[in-house]
């Protein structure tokens, strides 16, 4: 297990005794510390998981729907252009206009990422904040 790993890293695995003790008490508050961190870690990663999973799911669409002339099929879909749309209806007509030169019905793939989309964050949201630098005096 991952987490296991990176508690022997650390050296939570085997605790670290002191001179004269046959059993030391691992300090706690690191641990917490880690803890809190792995927590984040992870809910960042199953988002941008899932943004993965959506643009791969784009791509294999896209080619499925310009296949044979995939001169045509648009450079990109922006997930985040569409995101900061307010409405389905908005996002709808966006998707509409990128995929014009598409000749297949196009409506299947639109009603499937417009659902994709409901649960996805615009990218800058999944960015943890970085420190603040420190003004020098």
């Amino acid at each position: 297990m991952a987490a296991n790993r990176v508690g022997r890293r650390l050296g939570r695995g085997s605790p670290a005794r002191s001179p004269g003790s046959t059993r030391a008490e691992p300090a706690r508050s690191p641990g917490i510390q880690k803890r809190q961190a792995r927590v984040t870690v992870k809910y960042d990663r199953r988002e941008l998981q899932r943004r993965l999973d959506t643009e791969k799911w784009i791509d294999g669409r896209l080619e499925e729907l310009y296949r044979g002339r995939e001169a045509e099929m648009p450079d990109e879909v922006n997930i985040d252009e569409l995101l900061e749309l307010d409405a389905d209806e908005a996002r709808a007509a966006q998707l509409q206009g990128i995929l014009k030169s598409c000749h297949n019905n196009t409506q299947a793939f639109v009603q499937e990422l417009l659902l994709k989309l409901r649960g996805l964050q615009k990218q800058q949201a999944l960015r943890r904040p970085s420190p603040e630098p420190q003004e020098r005096a």
